[in-house]
């Protein structure tokens, strides 16, 4: 047996026991945010566990371990006197939802994810996949809120405006297809800018269509966009000027079939927009935070998502662009090319 550096297992127990801290705080940021704690804290004023309790009609001794738990987690800072409050930063990270940074989605969809954990070791070992309607719910609503802050940051100012000649056609009025849409956030995010095209979004998953429906009804955007129960293969429409797969197109079984279509739905002139979790080529380079968040959610949703579909084949969160780039050349998307890219997404057009 190799032998033992002992300050090297030390630092490493360390490390395990700030990731069981995270682990474990997790559903406490869930908690927080369904009881609107963090809400009632957001003016950044001091408050103690009995007036937060107050505020938010919850039991004291509980929301009094729960802010001990989150100072120590550093989600809100404590005076030493009993008293504790949010920074203007934590505040926005924990309760404004129209801002990229906020985390709150993030929250919602990994602890629900982590809920497969005993089905998915049985599928290590037979290799069959689990379906992403087959996770608890939270993980669709979690997903789509998680997403839409970066959406709505970048979609509309960034990416579209880095296709060729999508804005253009998009003002003017042309037509769009969101394939996998999930709750819809890009659509209409899409619809709302671009008031004279008309936008459909498409997803396989009924439940997060009916989502999205009532989500653009409530936005007051269903004259100029739909939602449709539909697969990526199968999908209906001809001469779009435009088609998006939106963190999607590496859950799916199998991406060059879902692409192959998406090029026969396509104008002559039209583009594919595929927005994709930031990947470098090279494995080595993915070995930091961001890859280790990816790399995660992938294992527990992405892979066994596109192995319980036909052809399986699990491209990964982290395919990368080069990856990606043969897949949409194999699908008959001669043209590809990076549009744009932000920290956590890389954007790329193809088109015939």
């Amino acid at each position: 047996m190799p032998s033992i550096d002992d300050d090297k297992l030390t630092a490493f127990v360390g490390k395990v026991v700030g990731d069981l801290g995270a682990v474990a705080s997790a559903p406490l940021v869930v908690i927080g945010d369904r009881l609107g704690l963090y809400r009632a804290m957001a003016d950044g004023a001091l408050v103690t566990a009995r007036e937060l309790a107050e505020r938010t009609g919850t039991a004291e001794r509980y929301v009094r371990e729960w802010l001990a738990a989150q100072a120590a987690s550093g989600y809100l800072s404590y005076d030493g006197e009993g008293r504790f409050h949010l920074e203007p930063e934590q505040a926005v990270a924990l309760t404004d939802e129209s801002s990229p940074a906020c985390v709150l989605g993030g929250f919602e969809s990994f602890t629900a994810a982590v809920e497969v954990a005993p089905r998915l070791t049985e599928a290590f070992r037979s290799g069959e996949g689990v379906g992403w309607h087959e996770h608890n719910p939270a993980l669709f609503s979690g997903t789509a809120r998680f997403f839409r802050p970066g959406y709505a940051a970048s979609l509309v100012s960034s990416w579209i405006p880095s296709l060729t000649d999508v804005a253009g056609k998009l003002s003017a009025g042309g037509r769009a297809a969101d394939v996998g849409c999930g709750y819809g956030y890009s659509t209409s995010l899409m619809a709302e800018a671009f008031p004279n095209s008309m936008f459909i979004g498409y997803d396989y998953h009924p439940d997060s269509i009916a989502a999205a429906r009532k989500l653009a009804a409530d936005a007051g955007l269903d004259d100029r966009l739909s939602f449709e129960v539909a697969s990526a293969a199968e999908f209906p429409g001809a001469d779009l000027d435009l088609i998006t797969y939106f963190d999607c197109l590496h859950d799916m079984g199998d991406p060059v079939g879902a692409l192959a279509h998406a090029r026969d739905a396509l104008a002559p002139d039209g583009s594919v927009m595929l927005v994709e979790p930031y990947a470098d080529d090279d494995l080595a380079n993915n070995l930091n935070p961001l890859g280790r968040l990816f790399y995660s959610v992938s294992t527990l949703v992405c892979t066994p998502a596109s192995l319980a579909q036909d052809v399986g084949t699990a491209l990964g969160a982290q395919a990368g662009e080069r990856r990606l780039t043969e897949i949409a050349r194999e699908a008959g998307l001669s043209r590809v090319r990076r549009a744009t890219e932000t920290p956590f997404n890389i954007v790329l057009e193809a088109r015939r």
